[in-house]
């Protein structure tokens, strides 16, 4: 048994689907029950990740553990500790920790955080695969509506920035495979999409694929700020999420695909098939 966290979010549902597919039973810790339904695991367990009694419940019977928290989650670093003790507890024989590309970057907030958990599980003696996936292309999608209404891509930082989207699909995939198949103890696996693009050139990708032109336009960080606290964003992941693209403004984010490449046995899925797949031609 899998127990996979954060299994409500996309990623960890990206996860539970491709562990469906190898047949192997996923345990998935979800916030509210409710959300039970629209996932594919075979048992779930309910409540807040900072729950320690919770955590040696959930890891009873378990084999590995896909760690996952929310994204911008303030207490990421109280979870990596608890699970690294409940699993040590529970003799769990492999931990997966969902990290992120380039986490030795302290401009970041969330990215020098999961350092810090990639630090603690060093140092717990477990057997262990560190996952680094760059930004999913799947963050566009939830402005398509927008973008293809005002033909515009809109972003609070250099539009010359160079990114190096991953299809959370593939990521999904490699999370399985080392999560079900042996030789993976002790890696830590920077998960980067086959291009470096800049958002000119994703604003021209998705141009191509919604049938009409959209212009990549930069915005200043202080109208970004001042829109999502007004939306309701809480302070401290408008602040954090202010840091990031400060950093992206300067250095972008970039990695190489061929380690993703290695754990698919094909080359990684580009923006553009990404795009074909999710939105009707």
């Amino acid at each position: 048994m899998i127990l996979v966290t954060g299994a409500a979010g996309k990623t960890g549902k990206a996860v539970l689907d491709a562990l469906a597919r190898t047949g192997h039973p996923a345990r998935a810790w979800l916030r509210r029950p409710e959300q039970a339904h629209v996932l594919k695991a075979a048992e779930t367990v309910v409540g807040d990740l900072g729950d320690s009694r919770l955590w040696q419940e959930a890891c009873r019977g378990i084999e590995a553990i896909y760690l996952i928290c929310p994204n911008m989650y303030p207490r990421e670093l109280q979870v990596g500790r608890l699970a690294l003790q409940s699993a040590r507890l529970a003799g769990v024989k492999h931990i997966v920790y969902h990290s992120v590309l380039h986490p030795q970057t302290e401009e970041m907030p969330h990215h020098w955080q999961k350092l810090r958990v990639e630090e603690e599980i060093f140092r717990a003696g477990l057997p262990f695969t560190i996952l680094q996936p760059c930004a999913y292309m799947q963050n566009l999608f939830g402005y398509l509506d927008e973008i293809a209404a005002k033909g515009k891509y809109i972003v609070p930082y250099d539009i010359r920035a160079r990114f190096s989207l991953v299809d959370l699909a593939d990521v999904a995939l490699a999370a399985a495979r080392v999560l079900t198949e042996s030789g993976h103890d002790g890696a830590i696996y920077e998960l980067a999409g086959p291009a470096h693009l800049s958002s000119e050139e994703i604003a021209l990708t998705l141009g191509e694929r919604l049938g009409s032109p959209v212009d990549a336009v930069q915005i200043s960080l202080e109208a970004w700020e001042s829109s999502a606290s007004s939306g309701g964003m809480p302070t401290e992941t408008v602040r954090a999420l202010a840091a990031m693209f400060r950093y992206y403004d300067s250095y972008g984010l970039i990695g190489n695909g061929n380690v993703l490449g290695w754990l698919l046995e094909r080359s990684p899925t580009p923006l553009s098939q990404c795009l074909a797949r999710s939105i009707p031609g």
